[in-house]
């Protein structure tokens, strides 16, 4: 049984760029996730690391070579404490860099060479990813968000467990966490889903509920969760629904 879990950048990082890593959030997380590293495929977004020098460049709408060594070089620090902190709470993980497997059409992933990551997931090691820059066939490079990543890798690996963590209790409308959302939902909700705090450049919550509805499309349901709420992260890797499943009406 694959499981695919995409932790936010916000949870890891202080997406304003005062604090940069928040290097307990990352310990605490791969405290969570060591509780259950079989078949896993973990995810975790930019955060300030991305989005910060992205925004700075002008990624994606100008093309800036410098700006996306600057961008995938900072993501990938992101990465590496991430994956000092899994080594440290025994966990065996390996980097997957969006980079240098996947490319782009249009902003959308047009190839992604996977057979690495399920192979890591046969000899079991936890590959982990990270939202990043990636060549663009129409538009020269674009951004990857993690959220896609989780989309597209949730299809690829059929995962019966889809999760995403972010900094909220789930898609919030009124100040409170709605139980679950499908699309015929959208037209009540969407004035009340916006972007995420702080700087981001990959469309925030209404961008995380745009990709699972079009997973649940295909016929796959996800959780939206709090993952900043010490122990829900491995409340999800059990199999507990919390937060906002996301789903499709039979």
């Amino acid at each position: 049984m694959v499981r695919v879990l995409k932790i936010g950048g916000s949870i890891l990082t202080d997406k304003s760029g005062e604090r940069g890593a928040i290097q307990e959030e990352i310990e605490r997380v791969a405290r969570e996730v060591a509780t259950r590293p079989q078949d896993l495929v973990l995810v975790h977004g930019a955060g300030s690391f991305g989005h910060i020098p992205a925004r700075q460049y002008g990624l994606p709408q100008r093309f800036s070579p410098e700006g996306l060594r600057v961008t995938h070089e900072s993501v990938v620090r992101l990465n590496h404490l991430l994956l000092e902190a899994l080594a440290g709470a025994g966990v065996d993980s390996l980097p997957v860099h969006p980079l240098s497997c996947l490319t782009l059409s249009g902003g959308r992933i047009e190839s992604f060479a996977i057979e690495p990551i399920t192979k890591m997931l046969e000899c079991g090691i936890m590959p982990l990813l990270h939202g990043d820059v990636a060549m663009d066939l129409t538009g020269g490079a674009g951004i990857v968000s993690g959220d896609q990543l989780v989309s597209y890798l949730a299809r690829a690996l059929q995962a019966e467990v889809v999760a995403v963590g972010c900094n909220v209790d789930g898609v919030l409308l009124s100040g409170r966490p709605l139980a679950e959302v499908q699309r015929s939902d959208l037209p009540r909700i969407e004035g009340a889903v916006g972007g995420s705090a702080g700087i981001d450049v990959t469309g925030g919550m209404r961008g995380k509920l745009d990709e699972l509805l079009e997973l649940a499309d295909a016929g796959i349901g996800a959780m939206i969760f709090n993952a900043s709420r010490e122990g829900n992260i491995v409340r999800v890797l059990q199999g507990e629904a919390i937060g906002t499943k996301i789903w499709r009406a039979d």
